[in-house]
């Protein structure tokens, strides 16, 4: 019962810290990677390639952990500049160091599993405690003085680990999900890959190569500008006095989701109204449409949704461009060719302007594409589509664990569920 929980200070219970200072001389090129807080948040999502930048030398990794230590399994890492209040804790295998400033590092855990912090962290208990401890206006952060300070109810570690199982069932479903997704997404791409840039497609072997604007192509394939094969380029909108964060109606998807293919953070859903998009003559989502990032510092980014992914009913706002194509074509072939590396990089070469970045419907009509032949085309199809329609049911899948997830973790952390008397394994001996 929550009445016979014990309220602490965090100080009590862990130790809490930041790491010793690295500074720009100690950067490489490799190494061991150096996180910052937005690493962090993509390892605590689940991304299996964090988008390392930062990296210190083995040999100076190996002297700090020598003389103070470095992140282990258990320790818990909190967001503190930025965003704030993302936690993360460290797995096996993990090897990193991070930026003293952007996280908090609690370690030495003593009567408190870490994974119940974790989920006490992201609480609404854990949320507005951690409220208290924020500095600043223009820059928030939390300090360790004032985390040392905060309180937290404490069930027996028996009852933390029964809660922590729980929650964590739902997030090891989430965590093998997002491997199935990154497994489809890597076969469709390699699918791509071999038979439109290495050419190894069915039949290849009979087929010359000729030379085109694009370099050595398959005779009978050509090159056009993708004007000649598009449909529809069309960005969306949104009402007077901007995007609905509250009033739950139509989703409408900016820049902050188009993050690739079964990537969708629901969090930063925004929403107009029925009325609204009803009354909209242009940018409303079909299955299969190709969404690309327009305007701001992440021209190029682009993602594809489909069978009911990430709504049934949505739609985009101005920031984004939906490309459709005619029959010679399909929207994945579009999607892949787009998402080669240089053809982002010709795409963000498209924005003239860095006061303020953007790219218009002209320029982006006017870069090539490789048009093959129908037949491969149709042969593509046959084996990415599959791919793709099971990618994006185990995106579907997440959110629905999310839902559940989130609806279950404030009872749990509340003590409103009571799981003491549970039979629940929970991987630890009591």
């Amino acid at each position: 019962m929550y009445n016979t929980w014990h309220t602490l200070k965090l100080k009590e219970i862990c130790e809490i810290t930041s790491s010793k200072r690295i500074y720009l001389s100690d950067y490489q090129t490799e190494g061991i990677p150096f996180y910052r807080g937005k690493e962090i948040i993509e390892r605590q999502k689940g991304y299996s390639d964090v988008t390392t930048e930062l990296f210190i030398s083995i040999e100076k990794f190996d002297e700090i952990r020598g003389k103070f230590g470095v992140p282990k399994v258990g320790d818990l890492l909190l967001t503190s500049v930025g965003t704030l209040g993302v936690p993360y804790v460290v797995k096996q295998n993990d090897e990193f160091y991070f930026k003293d400033g952007n996280l908090t590092w609690f370690r030495n855990l003593r009567g408190i599993d870490s994974k119940y912090l974790y989920y006490w962290i992201l609480s609404p208990l854990g949320k507005a405690q951690l409220k208290k401890c924020t500095i600043g206006s223009s820059q928030p952060a939390m300090t360790i003085i004032l985390l040392k300070e905060m309180d937290i109810v404490l069930p027996s570690i028996p009852t933390q680990r029964k809660i922590a199982a729980i929650l964590s069932a739902y997030d090891d479903l989430i965590e093998n999900n997002l491997r199935r997704i990154k497994i489809m997404e890597e076969m469709a791409q390699n699918l791509y890959t071999e038979w439109f840039v290495k050419f190894r497609f069915p039949g290849h072997e009979k087929v010359k190569i000729v030379d085109s604007p694009l370099g050595r192509i398959p005779e009978g394939w050509y090159v056009r500008k993708l004007n000649d094969v598009l449909i529809t380029i069309e960005s969306g909108s949104r009402p007077k006095g901007g995007i609905n964060t509250f009033e739950r109606e139509i989703p409408s998807i900016g820049a902050e989701n188009i993050l690739g293919l079964g990537e969708y953070d629901y969090l930063k859903d925004k929403f107009v109204s029925k009325d609204f998009f009803n009354r909209m003559t242009r940018g409303h989502i079909k299955d299969r449409d190709v969404l690309l990032y327009k305007d701001g510092a992440k021209i190029g980014r682009k993602a594809m949704f489909g069978n009911g992914f990430p709504h049934s009913v949505c739609c985009i706002n101005e920031h984004v461009f939906i490309l459709r194509v005619n029959n010679q074509i399909s929207q994945s072939y579009l999607y892949f060719w787009l998402d080669q590396p240089e053809m982002t990089q010709n795409i963000k070469n498209l924005n003239a302007n860095s006061a303020q970045p953007g790219i218009n419907q002209v320029s982006v009509k006017a870069l090539p594409i490789l048009i093959p032949t129908k037949e491969i085309i149709v042969k593509f199809d046959e084996l990415c589509e599959p791919l793709l329609s099971e990618l994006f049911l185990f995106a579907k899948e997440n959110n629905i664990l999310r839902k559940t997830r989130d609806l279950l973790l404030p009872r749990l952390i509340s003590g409103e569920l009571e799981v003491s008397d549970l039979d629940i394994q929970t991987g630890d001996d009591e």
